[in-house]
């Protein structure tokens, strides 16, 4: 019986590694345990405070419908955006991809402030509304879920853009003049031909979406305030307002499951994809 030998090349990855399982593996296995940690000692309270609480399962689904309206905005947009930069000419293209990357060097605090600035009564958004006359008064955009949802699509637009287009960058535009010819019309050639192709950049979009905007914590603090409830902003009242670092390490721990689902599914997803393609 032969015994394997691991290739030296592999052991190039230990440092990355190491340095992971010390900066990201300790600080989830603390937080892990601290979840489990009672007055009483070890046991599952803090769990069962979250779940069996009403309000508490309320700010779990509103989590959830909040990174679901989202990740659905930014799909829609960031698709249209990354066919129409695909298929561009090259300057038209390098424009619109500075664009769209640029905005990604700015602070996200910066970038939510300016939203506050667009959203509030007197602000550009109301006053142009006011200008065309679709309005007789301003609008309530801010602290509201619709201006959460809005504000916190364009901020991580580029997240679902990005992976859309590399993906659309490797179909060959000779793929949709063929389904042209055989008879099938745009919207058909599309439907039949292009989106499947791109469904693996799409999925990947969405599973960065979805995991950044289920745990965001600073965008919607700043666009609702303390009336709409996150778990990211329950995580936080646990540790610095009600000290109870049991409890937010449970919540903690909850965010990161539902966030680790969904790129798990999205990876299985893909997976699937690419045995079937």
């Amino acid at each position: 019986m032969t015994q394997q030998r691991i290739d030296p090349v592999a052991w190039l990855a230990a440092p990355a590694a190491a340095y992971f399982l010390v900066v990201l593996g300790l600080p989830l296995a603390l937080l892990l345990a601290a979840s489990f940690r009672t007055g009483d000692g070890i046991g599952l309270a803090h769990y069962a405070r979250i779940l069996g609480d009403p309000f508490e399962r309320g700010v779990i689904l509103a989590t959830l419908r909040y990174a679901a309206l989202v990740t659905l905005a930014c799909a829609v947009f960031g698709y249209v955006y990354a066919y129409a930069m695909a298929r561009a000419s090259a300057a038209v293209q390098a424009l619109l991809l500075v664009a769209i990357v640029l905005p990604m060097t700015v602070s996200v605090i910066v970038k939510t402030f300016g939203w506050t600035i667009l959203l509030r009564s007197n602000g550009p958004v109301n006053s142009a509304l006011l200008a065309i006359g679709a309005i007789d008064e301003p609008l309530r955009l801010l602290f509201t879920e619709t201006g959460l949802v809005f504000g916190t699509a364009s901020i991580l637009l580029p997240y679902m853009v990005l992976p859309v287009f590399a993906v659309l960058r490797q179909i060959p535009p000779e793929q949709h003049d063929a389904a042209a010819t055989l008879g099938a019309a745009p919207v058909e050639a599309f439907i039949r031909v292009v989106l499947p192709l791109t469904l693996p950049g799409v999925i990947a979009g969405v599973a960065i979406v979805f995991s950044m905007t289920v745990s965001a914590y600073v965008i919607p603090s700043l666009l609702t305030g303390a009336g709409y409830k996150t778990l990211s902003k329950a995580i936080a009242n646990a540790f610095l307002v009600i000290y109870n670092p049991g409890l937010g390490a449970a919540a903690g721990v909850i965010l990161l499951a539902i966030a680790m689902a969904i790129v798990m599914a999205a990876g299985a997803a893909a997976a699937r994809l690419g045995r079937t393609a």
